[in-house]
């Protein structure tokens, strides 16, 4: 129950979110891409989004023991769920932050930079993921993950790949 409340919340901030891009000046901000979710159990998670809500495992990203570190779900073509195992800076339960997808990472950070928006020092780097990434923070601490998808980004191939697994179910 408590999977599904965070989806729920998670389809309603990217709403609000979809809602602020239209209306707003920011055309480099293309929508939302992500929402990251920590669990406590990672295979129960994946079970539990894939088996019981019917959406696609888009990939996994493991670290160098073999052990998951992040899956994406595709909820639909361009939107996806990062399932993140629980830690003690990420604890179970909570929606940890949000993803956008931009087309110029670099000209977003400065053009948010400009309108006041605290942004990540550390500028973009490219994630386990192979996109180009960084955050953005609200007022309120809210983590915005900035995503530049090219072409070797996993999100983008999973997105490509979309019409194909569609036709397949």
């Amino acid at each position: 129950m408590r999977g599904l409340a965070l989806f729920l919340g998670g389809l309603l901030v990217g709403l609000a979110v979809q809602t602020g891009i239209a209306q707003g000046d920011n055309d480099d901000i293309v929508g939302m891409n992500h929402v990251g979710i920590s669990v406590e159990d990672f295979d129960a998670a994946v079970k539990f989004y894939t088996e019981g809500m019917g959406f696609r495992e888009a990939f996994v990203v493991n670290d160098a023991s073999g052990q998951p570190t992040q899956a994406y779900i595709q909820v639909s073509r361009d939107t996806f769920l990062e399932i993140r195992p629980a830690r003690p800076d990420r604890p179970a339960g909570v929606i940890n932050h949000i993803g956008l997808g931009v087309d110029n990472i670099r000209a977003t950070l400065a053009r948010l930079e400009r309108n006041g928006v605290r942004v990540d020092a550390q500028g973009p780097r490219q994630g386990i993921n192979n996109a180009i990434i960084s955050n953005a923070f609200s007022p309120g601490g809210i983590r915005m993950e900035l995503t530049e998808l090219g072409p070797e980004s996993l999100a983008r191939q999973a997105m490509d790949s979309w019409d194909g697994w569609k036709q397949e179910q």
